[in-house]
């Protein structure tokens, strides 16, 4: 049994969340906008890639779900990123909300929402040794 689990693990290629759009087309402009490189899938389906990652971003939404849905974000270049998001005027261009990074207790953290409320959290851990401020 261990064997074939082992053999499973190995076979997958991919984890990616589906992430609900509640305007498939503006949910897309703002992905490709924040960095994300897309690949249709089909006319309702787009992969976004950021890197090695990915999430699949459908044009299906349902408000509980979105308003639920947590996308984290762990980076080495908060600070980075965080001059990025801001440079974008996100919440001008496409009604979104951000919040500056924060110190929580194992890291720091930054939040930006979606067109359709999804809240991505991008985070930075605090090092070993790190007394937080």
């Amino acid at each position: 049994m261990a064997n074939e689990a082992s053999q499973l693990t190995q076979a997958v290629q991919a984890l990616r969340p589906m992430v609900p759009a509640i305007d498939f087309d503006s949910c897309t402009r703002f992905y490709v906008d924040l960095g994300f490189r897309p690949r249709a899938l089909d006319e309702r389906l787009v992969e976004m890639h950021l890197g090695a990652f990915s999430f699949i971003l459908q044009d299906y939404y349902v408000k509980e779900w979105a308003d639920n849905f947590v996308m984290h974000v762990l980076v080495t270049d908060l600070d980075g990123w965080w001059k990025h998001i801001d440079a974008l005027d996100l919440p001008a261009r496409y009604g979104v909300r951000t919040q500056a990074p924060r110190q929580e207790s194992w890291g720091m953290v930054a939040n930006l929402t979606d067109p359709s409320a999804v809240l991505w959290r991008f985070t930075q851990a605090r090092v070993a040794g790190d007394v937080a401020g």
